[in-house]
């Protein structure tokens, strides 16, 4: 075994249906007496039953988040919370809520609890990101990462068929970078190759029954795993891709994970051969590239940039854009086939089996 190092970036788990009913006690527990609760303006009515039950401990709801954290969201989400004197942010829905929350944490140190009602995993990282100038920047900060998360699998009981597939597949790009991370290691590869296999076999349960409990249970607890994955180790060619094509072109998220992970996956897949071994022992195939694919066509999922709408005439600045800036990734970057990569993706032609 290879030496590693681990740093543990532990946050308190609250996990089971029903468990939303906790919510007052956790929020004082973090010692907060004012509470800006935050929803995207769809998710107004699952705000509103977060605000009754904190009851006096809610200041106030701000239902503007939006994908990809736009920096003039941001601000004004920064001035409502202190305008209302809030000590603590609570956020109720998927990443682009979660992110608002860091984005807000990030200048106010304000302690985030997180209720996430998607598999997107962002609630488990001190990983924050803002668009600025159509440009999407990231960063690591301890103080955005979430002090507490409830895991109620009954609130993503409602998530649509399709964002529950494709947030499913977007968590899953979380585990499969971390096996091959400069810096994975045992423990992090250990969740990760649980979280694959956990929503590996999740997702065509709810697909087969939409609000199948313990399928939805399966989900959030593969997503759990797989969002520890993305806040404990480096993230790779694939996030550097989706990042670029969401905040250069406005695609939306989850979508654009699930139409790029097989070929970012197929693209390393020489270079990172025991990843690869584990990510397809979890699907149980024998391709993990293509196990990915089939995956996601099986459960009716996006397969192409053409179809999320990304212009064809795009590709090139999109490659330009990933080489910009250095980062660690098991093949070396090449502006020739990383525009394969992106022509592959943007045609959602199914990636060629990797050669042992």
């Amino acid at each position: 075994m290879q030496a590693f190092t681990y740093t543990s970036t532990a946050a308190r788990v609250i996990f089971g249906p029903g468990s939303l009913q906790q919510l007052e006690q956790e929020t004082r527990l973090l010692g907060a007496q004012r509470a800006l609760v935050l929803c995207t303006p769809g998710q107004r009515a699952s705000a509103e039953r977060v605000a009754a039950l904190l009851g006096p401990l809610c200041a106030g709801i701000f239902d503007q988040a939006v994908m990809h954290v736009p920096i003039e969201t941001a601000r004004q989400a920064r001035e409502v919370a202190r305008q209302l004197g809030a000590d603590c942010a609570i956020a109720i829905g998927g990443g682009s809520t979660l992110g608002l929350g860091k984005a807000i944490a990030l200048e106010s140190e304000l302690p985030i609890l997180a209720i996430p009602t998607t598999y997107a995993g962002s609630e488990m990282t001190p990983i924050y990101g803002i668009t600025e100038a159509g440009l999407k920047k990231t960063g690591r900060d301890a103080r955005v990462l979430p002090r507490t998360v409830i895991y109620d699998p009954e609130l993503s009981a409602g998530l649509p068929l399709a964002l529950s597939v494709t947030s499913g597949i977007n968590a899953m790009a979380h585990a499969a970078e971390g096996l091959y991370a400069a810096d994975a290691n045992p423990i992090m590869s250990m969740l990760a190759e649980e979280g694959i296999r956990a929503l590996a076999e999740g997702l065509p349960r709810i697909v087969a029954r939409s609000d199948d409990p313990d399928a939805r249970s399966h989900c959030l607890y593969g997503a759990w795993l797989c969002g520890t994955v993305l806040g404990n180790v480096g993230m790779s060619l694939h996030h550097k891709l989706c990042h670029t094509l969401g905040g250069s072109y406005n695609l939306p998220h989850a979508q654009t994970h699930t139409v790029i992970l097989p070929h970012a996956l197929a693209y390393n897949a020489a270079a990172a051969p025991q990843a690869m071994q584990r990510i397809a022992r979890a699907l149980g195939v024998e391709d993990a590239a293509q196990g990915v694919y089939d995956l996601a066509a099986r459960l009716q999922a996006p397969l192409s940039l053409q179809a999320l709408g990304m212009p064809r005439e795009a590709l090139e600045r999109c490659a330009d854009i990933a080489l910009q800036n250095a980062y660690a990734n098991p093949r070396p970057l090449e502006r020739a086939a990383l525009l394969a990569l992106l022509q592959d993706a943007w045609e959602g032609r199914r990636p060629q089996r990797a050669v042992p």
